[in-house]
């Protein structure tokens, strides 16, 4: 069982170990280093101080020992539409906590947060990441071109979740099996 909280500069070595190893591997290519992880932390301290909020960082911890497993962030991008995204770190996987997280932060987006619809998107090489947003009650849309720091171009899968007055449009894109 999880919980999620508010991060805390106490968390910084916490965060540095969910930010390495194969946890990177369709993110940032390389682990952050100490001050990366005390920056992330401090950034999001300090966007859970403004008004209005547009941005929520949730550590994602064992409900026993308040063990950090992983972070989830949920952003606004507009008015009523918001973004997930996260990462656990590797010896968390497989263990259904992102899923868990990720319905918690569904219901806090559509009632505290207020939004209408929520997307999210991963890279086409991480299926479990997919299978997360699915289980989640996530379904997917279409695709996103990203482009890598190389130039290369990604088709990302993206994933949207309505709220419960809205519905699926008609004719939007549905991705490939």
């Amino acid at each position: 069982m999880i919980t999620l909280r508010d991060l805390a500069m106490d968390d910084v070595p916490a965060i540095q170990r969910i930010y390495s190893g194969a946890s990177v591997r369709f993110t940032h290519d390389r682990p952050y280093t100490a001050e990366e992880a005390r920056e992330r932390v401090a950034k999001a301290l300090e966007l859970a101080e403004e008004v209005p909020r547009r941005r929520w960082d949730f550590g994602i911890v064992l409900a026993e020992d308040d063990d950090l497993l992983g972070v989830m962030s949920l952003r606004i991008r507009e008015p009523g539409v918001g973004t997930l995204s996260y990462i656990l770190r590797e010896d968390a996987w497989n263990s259904g906590y992102a899923t868990e997280a990720a319905e918690r932060v569904v219901e806090f987006a559509f009632t505290t947060a207020g939004l209408k619809r929520l997307e999210a998107k991963h890279h086409p090489r991480n299926l479990a990441s997919g299978r997360v947003l699915t289980k989640a009650g996530f379904e997917c849309i279409g695709t996103s071109e990203l482009h890598t720091t190389d130039g290369v171009i990604v088709p990302y899968p993206v994933y949207a979740f309505r709220g419960p007055s809205t519905t699926q449009s008609a004719g939007e894109a549905r991705c490939e099996p």
